[in-house]
């Protein structure tokens, strides 16, 4: 591949509110990934700008102009809850004319609005956890008969927020003590599901036209005391102080056998083409009481720090860290498909074209 100039974003918003200690979603630990994914650039020829993002989007468009980057390498990731901000960042940079590494606007709206995408899996025949249901009021509990046991989530949040001990329910009353929680402190929906009790996997994807399903990697809840629920909850992904972090591991790669994991495999596809997906993703799959796999989440910006999920799973494929990121820059110019360059703002202050 040749060399490219680069504007790696990533979201440097500092919320008002301090990181627990121990909390490894800090921006501290955001901006390590950062360097990460710059120095794999480097490591690899390319000219590497990061930019950080605060919320003025016409400073990002006056240093994008000045810069004239070939691609711009998103990882601009949500830190307000319900903010949604992920889409309309990529969608400018698509207005200004920029590629852009990673999934499109549609893709990253739908990875926050869980109950859309779900309805959008549902409606193309992808298995999805039975109930999924979106609660607004906490009286439309009484609109739905229940199968217990059930998982509530905030419907717009990602990460693990919003999901804990208590976020597993068995009774009406508990469903609607969780719902009245979710819709108090993240001010959005509730999404209800059923709790599946099988095997949990992350699928990763790599690719553009033609997707790389990487070895599959099983989230092991075995050494949790039956007291703490068998879930990926935020303290289990971020935490390091948690009980939850401490006997939770992820299992990289594990053992299915050939028939389940060409499924698992085949359906985390199709999940991620459904809604828009590009590039690299990571969709979620657990395992329901009869053993089929059933689309838990499609996550269209996963994490990429190195030696970590989608990059761990990529080393069990024999692809190293840099060359991760070299497919998925191939993969930002060979699509999405359809997606026509029609820049709406003007960027032409002289030298290269955006996204040339």
């Amino acid at each position: 591949m040749k060399k490219f100039r680069i504007a790696l974003i990533y979201n440097a918003y500092e919320d008002s509110q301090p990181a627990e200690k121990g909390d490894e979603s800090s921006l501290h630990h955001l901006r390590q990934m950062i360097r990460g994914i710059a120095r794999g650039l480097r490591r690899s020829g390319h000219e590497v700008v990061v930019i950080p993002i605060a919320g003025d989007l016409s400073r990002l468009q006056r240093k994008l102009i000045r810069l004239r980057p070939d691609i711009v390498f998103n990882q601009y990731d949500d830190v307000v809850h319900g903010a949604l901000y992920e889409m309309r960042i990529a969608a400018f940079i698509r207005m200004l004319g920029y590629r852009m590494t990673g999934s499109p606007a549609l893709g990253l709206g739908l990875n926050r609005y869980k109950y859309m995408a779900l309805s959008l899996l549902k409606g193309a025949g992808i298995p999805i956890p039975h109930s999924t249901v979106i609660i607004e009021r906490v009286s439309d509990v009484n609109g739905h008969k229940w199968v217990f046991p059930l998982i509530v989530h905030a419907a717009q949040e990602h990460a693990g927020i919003g999901l804990d001990r208590g976020s597993v329910v068995h009774t009406k009353k508990a469903l609607k003590d969780k719902a009245r929680e979710v819709l108090a402190t993240y001010k959005q929906p509730a999404l209800v599901q059923h709790f599946l009790p099988g095997r949990e996997f992350n699928v990763g994807l790599v690719g553009g036209r033609k997707i790389q399903v990487l070895p599959l990697a099983e989230v092991d809840y075995s050494r949790l005391p039956p007291s703490i629920p068998p879930i990926m909850s935020y303290a289990a992904k971020w935490i390091e102080t948690s009980v939850e972090y401490k006997r939770t591991r992820v299992i990289c790669p594990t053992k299915v056998d050939a028939g389940l994991t060409a499924l698992i495999g085949k359906t985390a596809v199709k999940a991620f083409r459904a809604v828009g997906g590009w590039g690299y993703g990571r969709v979620d799959v657990r395992l329901d009481e009869d053993g089929q796999p059933r689309v838990l989440e499609v996550n269209c910006n996963p994490c990429l720090d190195s030696g970590m999920g989608l990059a761990r799973s990529a080393e069990q494929a024999g692809i190293d860290y840099p060359h991760l990121l070299q497919a998925i820059l191939k993969a930002a110019f060979e699509g999405p498909p359809f997606d026509m360059q029609l820049p709406i703002f003007n960027t032409k202050s002289g030298g290269r074209r955006p996204g040339r």
